[in-house]
């Protein structure tokens, strides 16, 4: 029998509706299942389960009344960086002076507002810039699949509590691969919205919030609440009708680009590669035009923006007293003082590389519907690393298929395609023209029934 942990927010809402699950012995259920897995994975900040439970009763009582909302009494939970009123916004660094939010930012709001069950926050590293569950704040966060492995980051928490099933729903950030990556490495649906679907608070060039979760419909069950306005967010999209749970669709005929090889950074490990084309063949197979596609990002384009991150980075922090930059992270410490000496005319051309970037992804897909490409070109590393090279010098060398979509607004999903020979989760990433978010949704949907389920990874 499947535990009540590990069903779907699809399936919860089906339940509640005919009076065969309440919301309360669900939540119970997702509170045991923490208890077991979280003193080995560390992947909540704020936890309140006393509060998580009195959210369920609420929503068993408007269930029974006939009241329910549209996520009611589904449990999950939100980033540490999107602000939930009460609880302070460390950001993921022991520098921070703590105090509590004053309000819920956009993405808490809408999920607060359907019903959402919340069980509390979840861990990031140091100012969201690393793609690891490192942090000078918080406890190491591990990789359910492999409790040696990393689970990847910015949104590290948030990959490893959806993986071991701390309820359904999950949401991270993502400004240059921080929801795919976690969600590749730890083998989740895992959507960077197109720039402004989500909107957000405080919003940045490349920043969005999106869904984490185990399946493609519960990722579009979140972007039906988490797309709605919100007039904080000055860089928003006009609001706009989507059929967001519309997720059938014909692959025939499609025509489709398949990247392996992004041009610089870490070369693609076979068994990612092989796992990636697998998957267009079977998109092939299915009546899709397949054709490669050849390197567009630049070795350039992204030492810019490593130098224009830097230095953002380093203004922020050179800004603290020196007690508390002694708190950073001593890796990112590293990174952003890279960023001390730049001129002004060199940020400039950083920061010019994200309008390159953005111009060469969108020729790029021009001639295609879709991209197909791995998340990340190498599986899970060792937990205690900052990153994949563990070098400061060269941070962001597994960036090189996720960071474009980030400058050019487009939609990407990452997607589980298979596993290692060792058991670590491969990610496949689906990449759209932009604002075609429902179809980045149905091209993972067709890609998750030919794929099959997933053995999700267990204590026992």
């Amino acid at each position: 029998m499947t535990d009540l942990a590990d069903l779907s927010a699809a399936e919860l809402l089906a339940a509640y509706k005919a009076r065969s699950l309440s919301p309360v012995e669900v939540t119970d259920a997702v509170i045991a299942r923490i208890g077991a897995w979280e003193p080995k994975l560390d992947a909540l900040y704020a936890y309140d389960p006393e509060g998580a439970r009195a959210q369920a009763r609420a929503s068993e009582a408007r269930w029974l009344k006939g009241e329910a909302l549209p996520l009611d009494g589904v449990p999950g939970t939100i980033k540490e960086n999107i602000r939930t009123k009460g609880v302070p916004v460390p950001m993921g660094t022991a520098a921070n002076e703590l105090s509590p939010a004053t309000n819920d930012a956009p993405p808490a709001a809408r999920l607060r507002e359907a019903g959402t069950v919340i069980l509390g926050k979840t861990t990031m590293p140091d100012y969201g810039m690393l793609s690891s569950g490192l942090s000078s704040f918080h406890r190491l966060a591990r990789n359910p699949w492999d409790l040696t492995k990393n689970p990847g980051g910015s949104s590290a928490g948030a990959g490893s509590a959806a993986a071991a099933g701390y309820g359904p729903l999950h949401v991270g950030t993502d400004i240059g691969g921080s929801i795919r990556l976690p969600a590749g490495w730890c083998g989740l649906v895992g959507l960077k919205p197109s720039f402004g679907r989500v909107p957000i608070d405080p919003s940045y060039y490349g920043r969005v919030a999106g869904p984490m979760t185990r399946t493609v419909m519960d990722t579009a069950l979140m972007m039906r609440e988490l797309s709605k306005p919100d007039a904080r967010d000055g860089m928003s999209l006009p609001p706009q009708e989507i059929d967001w749970l519309s997720l059938d669709g014909d692959v025939k005929g499609l025509r489709l680009g398949l990247q392996l090889d992004a041009g610089f950074g870490l070369a693609v490990e076979p068994e990612t590669k092989a796992a990636i084309e697998a998957a267009a063949r079977a998109f092939a197979d299915a009546g899709a035009i397949v054709e490669p596609v050849a390197p567009h990002i630049t070795r350039a384009m992204l030492d810019g923006l490593d130098a224009f991150w830097r230095h953002r980075s380093w203004t922020d922090i050179a800004a603290l007293p020196t007690e508390r930059q002694a708190k950073v992270l001593p890796y990112i410490f590293a990174w952003a003082r890279g960023g001390e000496g730049l001129s002004g005319n060199q940020v400039y051309r950083g920061m010019s590389q994200m309008l390159a970037m953005r111009d060469a992804s969108l020729k790029a897909i021009q001639p295609y519907d879709f991209i197909l490409s791995p998340v990340s070109p190498v599986a899970s590393y060792s937990a205690e690393w900052a990153s994949p090279t563990n070098d400061p010098a060269r941070p962001l060398e597994h960036i090189s298929f996720t960071v474009a979509a980030n400058m050019s607004d487009q939609p990407s999903v990452a997607v589980h395609a298979g596993l290692t020979a060792s058991g670590l989760p491969i990610g496949l990433q689906i990449t759209g023209k932009r604002f075609d978010d429902l179809g980045v949704l149905r091209m993972a949907r067709a890609w998750e029934a030919m794929r099959g389920p997933i053995a999700w990874p267990s204590l026992s």
